[in-house]
Order: structure tokens, then sequence, then C-alpha cells
């Protein structure tokens, strides 16, 4: 039997069965998630009545909620389910309160009271988005960025449960605010994140390099330099990235790979030279051969950087796969790898290793490179694209001609299909 909802019971900007109705200030009721993305989204009108809302406190009409939860029981013969009794939502006094008791658990190293804490703040943004919003916006990340800070300084194998509660609350509210993205880039913090990622299974490995890509997003060379210090991290990215454990793991480590590799460090020279002598070419380019489309790309930008690199191209010009593969994603993935493709065949051509000169023309040439580089200047590139596909053009003219007429005299003696 079909159920018919009554009108007074509809959200007016949905239409649905509302679960918490609220009254504004214009004597309408909405359901509470409905209005309040109304606001969030930029509005200062009443959805029904077009006025203007100059007070945006929203009212719990009780009366209208239990007619509705009434009404419910009454159908639930025809698989109507009754509403829940929503939840008082949490207010910025409420979230403050939380986090200063968070704040001095963690100067006592009192780890089972801050994990105490970090529950039920997990539990009052499990009620709502808009508790979730009230919670970060009230500085949630800095507290427990603090916190997280505490407990590595002082021991992560002791402090471990803690930590990774921490953490866990921390991945749902990025991005960080400054104040919680130095404390999470101290050297205890990410030293704290290096162990998971060597110690932990996989969500909380996910959970680890998901912190670190998002401590590293911020440019800060001083955090760059801090991870390179830390023994084994060019290798167990490399790990990440070829045994591919998980697409997050995947997809984050070549993220972070990318910020370490195009900083402007001290260390640039010397993090590439690290990671190409580990392999991270020939990765980059097993990954390029079956995988999707965003880990393509981070792969690309990864490449075309290492690319500015001696030991890079040697080693490049060295595999049998670069020019091929880099050839065939142009135009076939996006535009975005078609400009990294482009810009890594031009560094390979134009600033060619002296034993290996012309090779890398010629090979590109045969695969098909100088007709694809013609469409590239027939289509909306980057000028800068366009330029580097103009000087490509130019360097491969020579041996152009010069492969044709090999191919001529090898089929001259064959007789032409008329």
């Amino acid at each position: 039997m079909e159920v018919v909802v009554p009108n007074q019971f509809r959200c007016p900007i949905t239409l649905d069965l509302m679960k918490d109705p609220v009254t504004l200030s214009t004597g309408i009721t909405y359901d509470r998630e409905s209005v309040e993305r109304w606001f969030n989204e930029g509005n200062y009108t009443c959805p029904l009545t077009n006025q203007v809302v100059r007070n945006f406190d929203m009212i719990p009409n009780h009366s209208l909620r239990i007619m509705i939860q009434d009404w419910c029981v009454e159908n639930r013969q025809n698989g109507v389910e009754r509403i829940p009794t929503p939840r008082i939502p949490i207010s910025p006094i409420d979230v403050s309160e939380l986090l200063f008791q968070v704040k001095e658990s963690a100067k006592g190293l009192d780890q089972y009271g801050c994990i105490g804490l970090v529950q039920k703040m997990e539990k009052w943004s499990n009620e709502s988005e808009r508790n979730k919003k009230c919670i970060v916006e009230n500085g949630a990340t800095s507290a427990l960025a603090l916190a997280f800070d505490a407990f590595a300084n002082d021991s992560i194998e002791k402090n471990v449960i803690v930590l990774e509660v921490i953490l866990s609350a921390l991945n749902w509210m990025f991005p960080l605010q400054l104040e919680a993205q130095k404390s999470l880039g101290s050297k205890a913090s990410l030293h704290c994140m290096i162990w998971f990622l060597k110690h932990q299974d996989v969500k909380g490995k996910e959970k680890a390099i998901i912190a670190l890509k998002e401590i590293l997003s911020f440019g800060d060379e001083k955090h760059v330099e801090a991870l390179m210090e830390i023994e084994g991290v060019n290798e167990l990215l490399i790990e990440f990235i070829n045994k591919r454990i998980s697409p997050i793991i995947t997809k984050s480590s070549l993220r972070i790979i990318w910020y370490l590799v195009s900083s402007n460090s001290n260390f640039n020279e010397k993090m590439k030279f690290s990671f190409v002598e580990l392999g991270l070419v020939s990765s980059i380019l097993h990954i390029l051969i079956d995988s999707e489309k965003s880990i393509c790309e981070k792969a690309l930008t990864i490449l075309d950087s290492l690319l500015s690199c001696d030991f890079a191209r040697e080693t490049a010009y060295e595999n049998d796969l670069t020019i091929p593969l880099l050839v065939k994603k142009i135009f076939r993935v996006s535009p975005l790898t078609t400009e990294y493709s482009v810009s890594s065949i031009w560094k390979m051509c134009k600033y060619g290793h002296k034993n290996y000169e012309g090779k890398a023309l010629i090979e590109a040439l045969q695969v098909g490179a100088f007709q694809k580089l013609l469409l590239v200047l027939q289509v909306g590139c980057s000028d800068e694209t366009k330029d580097k596909a103009t000087e490509l053009l130019k360097l491969m003219n020579p041996y152009r001609a010069e492969l044709e007429d090999c191919v001529d005299s090898d089929f001259k003696n064959l007789k032409r299909s008329y």
C-alpha cells in the first residue's frame, strides 16, 4: 500500500519527510539539515517566503516532530520507520571545554583520558554534519595536533593507541589550520607517522600517509628537510608505489614524492638522485602501462620533474619503455598527461646525453611522435607546451628525412598495389 506523507510533514526545500524540524524567525519550519545546507551555500533568505533572514537561530519544533513520530508509528505496517528523536546540536562552548580537557590530558600524558575525550568528539561528529563543522571551526585540529606531538615526543610504542585515535580523528578534519600543521610537522610527529607506515595495518598506514601528504601540501621546506632526515623514507615510498597496497596509499605516496622532488630545498638534487638510484624511473614507467587516470597524471608529473636531473635522463634513456610510453600517453589519458608527456620528451631530446645523441629523437619518430606533435599545435594546449612541441618538431626534422630514406630503401623493390 502506497503511503502518502502529509504536506505539513514535508520539508519545503526537499519535499522529504522532516527528521529534525526547526522553525526560522520567519515562522516557516524546515528540516534542519536542509535549511543549514541552504544557508551554507551562501543564501540569506527564507526559501519559501524569500524574506531576508536577519536572525539565523533555528528553534526545534518539538510539537511537529512528535506528530511526525506518531504518524510514523501509525504507518509502521506500511513500511514507514519511526524517525529517531534528534540530539541537541553541540555549541562552540561545548567544543572549547572539551578541547581544553584534551590539552590538559596531553600535558599530563594521560593517554586513556585523552582517548575518552577524542572518542566523545568522534561521537558528536557522527551525530550530524553541523556538529562536525562546529568542532573543526572551533580549533579541534590545533588541539589534537598538539596532543599528537606531545604523546609522540614521549614514546611512540607506549602511546601507540592514543596516537592512533588522534590521527583517526584528524583525518576527517583536513585541511589543517596553520597552527596544527606546525605541530604535526614536528620531528617527533613525522617520526611517528613514518613508524605507523612501517608497522601498522593497511588502515593505519592510510591514515598516516594522508596526514603526511597534508603536512607537505603547505610547501614548508623545513618539513621536507625534517622528513628527509628520517632513515628509510625514500625506500618506503618506492615500496608503496611498487606494491600498490591500496589506491589511497599509492596516490598519496606519489603526491608525497612529487612534493619532495619538486621542492626548493637544499636537498633537491640529492633527493632526485636518491630516488632515481632506488629505481623510481622504472617504477614510474611500470605505473604508466596500466594505471587509472589520476595515478597516471601523478606519475607523469614526477617523471617530468625528475628529468631535470642528468642522472634521471640517463636512466630514462637506458629504459626501452620510456619514449614509447611517453608518446603513447599524448592524447590518450587527459590534457594534463599530454602536457607532461610532451615536456618529458622535450627534456630528453633537448638535453640529451652525449652517449645517446639523437637516439631519443629517432625513437620518438619511430613510434609516431611527429604526427602527434603536429596535432598538439592545433589543439588547446598551453603556450609553453606548444613551444616545446614546435622545438621538438625542429629537432626531429633532420632525422625524419633520414628515417624516411631508410624506410624507402628497405621497401624500394616491393611492388605497389593499385
